[in-house]
Formats: structure tokens, C-alpha cells, sequence
């Protein structure tokens, strides 16, 4: 049983499936979950043109080509192909081609292996798995506790990526990757955009240099960046006039619609967990194979953002990956391998957790920052170099601003982190998660030669540097 139809909840079904399993899953809203409808495939759509479109404007000859601005409407029409327009049809079909139950309706624990369901007609059913109950529910958006915040009717996430308007006045508040890719997406579609940002910089959990970049992308585009304040106050008449914040600076900021990208919660609050000794509300604990902690027996999973292992939706579908392995591993009786790396055993998400930030310029990271990597006892170098001095990046965009940076473990003499920032930066992210994860020594390293002329060229540079 899988409670929860999103990405992870997919996989993680598809994985028990082909393990022999019987599987059927939960789902209380549409199949396909946050990310297809309003996170990951709503978002980049709307960021999508921004790129591409900037990315013509960074080059003579195609910049005197490029007259006007994006077409919203087009770009909002685009978005909407790539959420389904809402439908989840498809991925309904998707799951019936692999053979996977579907049984919609709200999902409770009800003790070991049982799951109770209140369908949509009003009905009742109960549903006993033999083997497992995987958690999959991920997480819903946390608004702050402020004064007028309900009235004030602010978007979250949900509201960002799908809004079928352009608002002529956007506040958002929070400088994260949802503050800070929502910031792009809607002032290049026309809002007068601010961001606030309660602390001294943008993308806190990067490198400080791709927050800093990212936030002369974004002031360079028109949006006004504020670092330092954060708002006490909210006060709206009516859900159709303008939202008016108070700032913790004494000022005050009106404008058409205020965004807070300021953290997730946990969907665990309705879940039965007390059914099985757990707090309802909070995240579930688990082991390297996806099992929840404390309780009795070897059936009940988490995985995906449920577990705050890594909020990211390709670590949620390579949890699911692993689940599924332990799981009918499990049901067979088999010994599992959960060394470091092994096959039930989700590594990657404390060495090896990539992530793209769709920003201009594009910020994507894989491990450690250095400074967490020096907290954590290793002995690190890190290696940095201007990516505007590679050729293939110059040839990108003119004037190429970018920044690269690898941390290495001199202990070890591999690769445990590296960050990109500029255009066209996020491609060349996996050839460094592959770096990481496989501990490829810097010597071998050597002998990958980056075609030229590539952006790729910054990874012979960075090595040139650390070999001096």
C-alpha cells in the first residue's frame, strides 16, 4: 500500500510492482502529486522562456533579432499543457499500464498494515497490505503566523505556479529557491516584482557566491532585492484589492498579490500515525532503507519530502527506487545490502543530493558547501574559478558572468561537492554528481577531457588549479 500518488509514490508503486508485489496506491488529490501540477512541471515552464529568451539577448546578432517581450498569455498558455491542465488522466492510465490499483480518497493508518480510506462519495474502505505501507504524502506549504494573513488570502507555491493572471504588483517573501525562481518567472512576464529576504543574502543553503550572483541577475532584470527585513503585518480589505505589508523596518509595501515561499511542512498531520505509536504533524524518522523508526516490525515506509531527508523531487523518486528494493527484498525473504552505496541503502541523499536553481543565472550544486564539509570534520580545498574566462563560455553569452567552485576531500583525493553558477550551468551538473557519487580520484579525473569548445572546459580549468 502507498499513501500518496506524487512522483515518489509513483515510483516507489512501480518499483513493489516489478518486484512481483501487488500494489495499489492512495491518493486524496490529483495523481501526479505537487511537482506535475504546482511545483516542478508548472515552474520551469513559466522559467523555461525566461531563459530562452535572455539567452538571445546575450548574444550579438540574435539580440538586434529579438524586438518584444514574452508573450504571458503564450507563456501562461505553455504552462498550463505542462500542468495537464489539471487532469490527471494520464498519469491514471500510467499507473493502470503498470499495473498499480489506484483507490482515490483520504488515507489513514489504522494500525500495522492497515490503511482506511474515506473515498469521494462518502464511503469507507479498509485495506490491509501483506507486505508494507509506504508513506509517500510529501509536504504542504507553511505560512507564517502574522496579523491579517487570513484575510490577506497570499499565495503559496500553489498559487505561484498556476495563477492564471499576471499580477501587476508582486511581493514575495522568502529567498529560497521558490522566492527566487518566482521572483524571475514574473517580473520577465511583467509584474513589478520585490523580494524579501529576512536574512543578509539569497540561497542561504549554496555557496555565498550563487546567491550573489543570482541576486545581480535579479536586480539587473528589475526586481527590487531587500535583505534584512521581513514582514510583521499584513492588512487587506477584500480578496480583490491591494494587500498592503508592514515591514520590520517600520516601512510599508503595497501591492497586487504577496507571495511567502518561506518553508514546508510536513502532510502528516491526518495520517492515523498515533494508530501505530508515532506524533501525528511532524517528519517520519527513517533508516538508510526508507523505514520508519519506532515502531514494531519491518512494514512501514517513508519516502519523499515526508521524511525531510532531502526536499527535492528526483531524491524522492530515487528513495522510491530504493524502498521498492527493500521492500521486495524484504517480502522475499532476502538479506539486504545496505553498506554505503548499496542497493537498499539511499546514500545519495546525505553524499551526493544534487539541485538546479532556474534562476538567470542558473545556480546548481551537488554535496557539501565547503564550509559544511569543514563543520563536519573533513579536510576540504576548495577550488574556484571564473567560468567567464572558459571559452565555450564567452561564446554562450557575451560579457559571461559565472562562477564554479569544487570542494575535494584531501584525505581521500576525490570530489565531495561542486557548485555552477551562470547560463547554461545546470547541464553541466550530472557529470559532476557522477564525480561525486562514483569517489572518482582527481587523477582519473584528469583524463576526462571536456570537449572544446564547451562550457565542460571548466572542469580541465578547476583541475588545472588544484594541480597548480
Amino acid at each position: 500500500m502507498v499513501i500518496g500518488a506524487g512522483p515518489t509514490g509513483e515510483n516507489l508503486a512501480d518499483r513493489t510492482r516489478a518486484a512481483g508485489l501487488t500494489t495499489a496506491v492512495v491518493e486524496s488529490e490529483l495523481v501526479g502529486g505537487e511537482c506535475s501540477y504546482w511545483a516542478c512541471m508548472p515552474s520551469k515552464a513559466l522559467l523555461r522562456p525566461v531563459a530562452a529568451l535572455a539567452d538571445a539577448r546575450a548574444v550579438a546578432g540574435s539580440r538586434e533579432a529579438v524586438t518584444g517581450k514574452l508573450d504571458a498569455a503564450a507563456v501562461l498558455a505553455r504552462r498550463d499543457e505542462f500542468a495537464s491542465h489539471w487532469k490527471d488522466a494520464g498519469q491514471v492510465s500510467w499507473l493502470e499500464s503498470v499495473g498499480v490499483d489506484l483507490v482515490r480518497g483520504q488515507g489513514r493508518l489504522d494500525g500495522p498494515r492497515r490503511v482506511v480510506v474515506e473515498t469521494p462519495d462518502g464511503g469507507r474502505r479498509t485495506l490491509t497490505a501483506r507486505h508494507a505501507v509506504a508513506v509517500c504524502t510529501g509536504t504542504r506549504a507553511m505560512l507564517p503566523e502574522l496579523p491579517g494573513i487570513a484575510d490577506a488570502h497570499p499565495w503559496t507555491s500553489r498559487e505561484a505556479t498556476s495563477s492564471p493572471t499576471v499580477p501587476g504588483r508582486l511581493t514575495v517573501v522568502g529567498g529560497g529557491v521558490v522566492g527566487v525562481e518566482m521572483a524571475t518567472a514574473w517580473a520577465a512576464l511583467g509584474s513589478t516584482v520585490t523580494l524579501l529576504v529576512r536574512g543578509s543574502g539569497l540561497l542561504p543553503r549554496m555557496e555565498p557566491f550563487a546567491g550573489e550572483l543570482v541576486a545581480e541577475g535579479l536586480t539587473a532584470a528589475g526586481v527590487s532585492v531587500r535583505t534584512g527585513v521581513s514582514v510583521t503585518e499584513l492588512r487587506r480589505a477584500a480578496e480583490s484589492e491591494p494587500v498592503t505589508a508592514v515591514l520590520s523596518d517600520g516601512g510599508r509595501l503595497e501591492s497586487d498579490e504577496i507571495l511567502f515561499a518561506t518553508g514546508r511542512a510536513p502532510r502528516t498531520d491526518d495520517l492515523g500515525l498515533d494508530t501505530v505509536g508515532l506524533s501525528p504533524g511532524g517528519w517520519l524518522d527513517v533508516d538508510d532503507t526508507l523505514r520508519v523508526r519506532g515502531i514494531d516490525g519491518e512494514w512501514l515506509y517513508a519516502a519523499g519530502d515526508v521524511n525531510h531527508r532531502s526536499l527535492l523531487t528526483h531524491q524522492g523518486k530515487y528513495q522510491a527506487r530504493i524502498a521498492g528494493a527493500a521492500i521486495g527484498a524484504r517480502a522475499e525473504g532476502r538479506a539486504l545490502d545496505t553498506a554505503p552505496w548499496g542497493a537498499h541503502a539511499a546514500t545519495a541523499d546525505t553524499a551526493a543530493v544534487p539541485q538546479v536553481v532556474f534562476t538567470d543565472p542558473e545556480a546548481c550544486a551537488v554535496g557539501p558547501t565547503a564550509q559544511e564539509a569543514e563543520r563536519a570534520g573533513r579536510r576540504v580545498r576548495a577550488v574556484d574559478y571564473d567560468l567567464g574566462q572558459v571559452a565555450g563560455a564567452s561564446l554562450y553569452a557575451d560579457g559571461y558572468r559565472g562562477r564554479a567552485r569544487i570542494v575535494v576531500d584531501l584525505d581521500r583525493g576525490h570530489l565531495i561537492g561542486a557548485t555552477f553558477v551562470g547560463r547554461g550551468t545546470a547541464e553541466l551538473l550530472h557529470s559532476a554528481t557522477i564525480a561525486v557519487a562514483g569517489e572518482v580520484p582527481l587523477e582519473r579525473l584528469w583524463h576526462a577531457v571536456p570537449s572544446y569548445p564547451t562550457i565542460s572546459e571548466i572542469w580541465l580549468r578547476l583541475l588545472e588549479t588544484y594541480r597548480g
